[in-house]
């Protein structure tokens, strides 16, 4: 009888213990939320008096929120759902949205990503921008299934990380003064950008909010003093903002004024 080395025992239980944290995970928290009164997060820091505070105060400049599954994936799916949101509003919006994606294709492949792989994620980014406006226009409900639907809801977060990624890469000189270490940028968004489950931060945000010609608007829900409001900072600087995010550490969510 061949023995089974125990290194692999030991991975392979932990591979297990991940997939069903992951299972747990999916089942508490849909890859989109409801709609929520931003109150509900009262509930949670009750024995917080500073997240009670800061919470107290956003509640005055913003009245909802949406949670977003924690995966790591959180900012892109926020900001893909949130915006696609207002597209669906906004048809003029819409129409300079759908024609600056689709520029975006050949702008990857002229940096070297491959076409092959490329396209797919791309069909799939289209097919849904194509139907927030037009005649096959979808609804909100058709909006919130096709980002709970994990197939679907992934493949528009890969293009989004895909876009952030490019962006990153063609203003390298600007960017790679965020970064920390000898790593390259090619490296770098290969490692930290590309790749599912992997978080984002201020340079994620820029990077695709000026990819994309979207304003971000990020609240910092964080332990500063308890005198001031949560910080807000937007993406790009000085942009309008179109999406709103609540930041708690490691973790995004929509927020609706």
């Amino acid at each position: 009888m061949e023995m089974v080395p125990e290194s692999e025992i030991q991975d392979e239980g932990i591979i297990n213990q991940q997939r069903q944290i992951e299972k747990e995970v999916a089942e508490i928290h849909p890859l989109i939320g409801q709609l929520q009164p931003l109150t509900c997060l009262l509930q949670e820091y009750m024995d917080d008096p500073i997240y009670v505070d800061k919470l107290t105060k956003l509640t005055n400049v913003y009245q909802s929120l949406r949670r977003v599954r924690p995966d790591g994936n959180c900012f892109y799916r926020g900001f893909g759902f949130s915006y696609f949101e207002r597209l669906l509003e906004n048809e003029d919006e819409w129409k300079k949205f759908k024609a600056l994606v689709m520029g975006t294709k050949d702008q990857l492949i002229s940096q070297g990503f491959p076409k092959f792989t490329l396209e797919d994620f791309f069909d799939s980014f289209m097919e849904v921008v194509n139907r927030l406006g037009g005649e096959s226009k979808m609804d909100a409900e058709e909006l919130n299934r096709i980002f709970n639907d994990s197939g679907t809801s992934d493949y528009l977060v890969v293009y989004l990380r895909l876009v952030t990624s490019g962006q990153l890469q063609k203003e390298e000189d600007f960017y790679q003064n965020f970064l920390e270490g000898d790593k390259s940028m090619k490296e770098f968004c290969q490692q930290e950008v590309e790749p599912m489950y992997r978080e984002s931060d201020h340079m994620h945000a820029i990077a695709l909010g000026s990819g994309l010609n979207v304003g971000i608007r990020v609240v910092y829900l964080d332990r500063g003093e308890i005198t001031t409001n949560p910080p807000e900072h937007d993406f790009p600087e000085d942009c309008i903002p179109s999406v709103y995010l609540l930041y708690r550490p490691g973790h995004y969510d929509i927020l609706y004024k």
